[in-house]
């Protein structure tokens, strides 16, 4: 029978998402072993770093059916002796038949090449199912691929207004339950977070990600000085340049970083295109013009020349508040 490509493609991406929390630095892959009755037979997904690949992980439960079997993966085979053995080699020693894949990986070691492998194996390949879902899936791993440094993700709590704190200071809460609740797993996804020392001196934040009853910490990076006993300790206390702060976290192996700090270091990260989405979390709720701090007050445009535009990604209601998810 005839496979459906997306269909299955979308059950891989589904399989992946159960390694998003523990395959970086590596990428989170998922990978489906269809039989040819349109039966799946094993899947699996990334491990933690040295620990087998989402395909090795999917060829040890099918074992001998995936002779002859359809492997759908999210990302291009590995074909590089790393700490493990390439993925490639797996493949083509299960006898698997065919291989569809939803985007190439774009590190320098593959790049084209398991694709490449594959098909000189005599093992039928087939790019491209799926790939917009997976690019958007991915978005961190391919930004630091490409570039050497995270994915930067500005984080904006605010009224509908644009103010995230009212005139005495106080900001909490501007947003409801679940959406902190949301924010909690977008930083259970980054691998470190970004605040700038007046927020650690105004706020005293933990920055743990408290997900699924389990309390992640993702690092803590603060720009300038933490104060000695402030909770976000242990962290990283840095100061100078910005690009100089993420190129050192990209050779860290952090994919993604969340900015959480105020209007002043949200700014920073925006006026020097060093972001590459803002989410922004809107409450029902109004300040007025003197109500207290706007959420970029740091920011100037002094004409509609100068407006920064982006292209809005998703707009979902969360609870009571509403986010939005802006490409920069």
């Amino acid at each position: 029978m005839t496979l459906d490509d997306a269909a299955w493609m979308r059950r891989a991406l589904e399989v992946s998402r159960d390694a998003r929390w523990i395959a970086p630095p590596n990428p989170w892959v998922g990978c489906v072993i269809v039989d040819d009755d349109g039966v799946e037979v094993a899947c699996g997904s990334s491990a933690e770093p040295g620990q087998a690949h989402a395909e090795v992980a999917a060829l040890a439960v099918a074992g001998p059916t995936a002779r002859g079997a359809t492997l759908f993966v999210t990302l291009e085979p590995c074909c590089h002796v790393g700490r493990t053995p390439p993925c490639t080699d797996a493949i083509i020693a299960a006898g698997v038949r065919r291989v569809v894949v939803a985007i190439e990986d774009p590190d320098s070691r593959v790049t084209g090449r398991g694709l490449a492998i594959l098909r000189d194996a005599g093992v039928e390949v087939v790019l491209g199912p799926g790939d917009a879902e997976v690019r958007r899936d991915l978005a961190a791993y391919l930004v630091h691929r490409r570039t050497g440094r995270p994915m930067v993700i500005v984080k904006i709590a605010a009224t509908l207004d644009g103010r995230v704190a009212m005139a005495d200071g106080s900001s909490k809460w501007i947003t409801g339950p679940a959406a902190r609740a949301d924010a909690h797993r977008m930083r259970a996804d980054s691998q470190a977070i970004i605040v700038g020392a007046g927020t650690v001196r105004r706020d005293n934040p933990a920055l743990t990600a408290r997900v699924d009853g389990r309390t992640m910490e993702p690092l803590r990076v603060v720009l300038g000085r933490a104060a000695p006993g402030a909770r976000v300790h242990p962290c990283w206390e840095r100061h100078g340049e910005l690009t100089t702060v993420l190129d050192e976290l990209g050779a860290a192996g952090v994919l993604q970083v969340l900015v959480e700090g105020g209007p002043a270091t949200a700014s920073q990260f925006i006026e020097g295109a060093l972001a590459h989405r803002v989410v922004l979390y809107l409450a029902p709720a109004l300040a007025g013009a003197d109500g207290g701090l706007g959420a970029l007050s740091g920011l100037r445009t002094e004409s509609m020349d100068g407006l920064r535009r982006g292209r809005i990604l998703a707009v979902q209601q969360i609870g009571e508040d509403v986010r939005v998810d802006l490409e920069v």
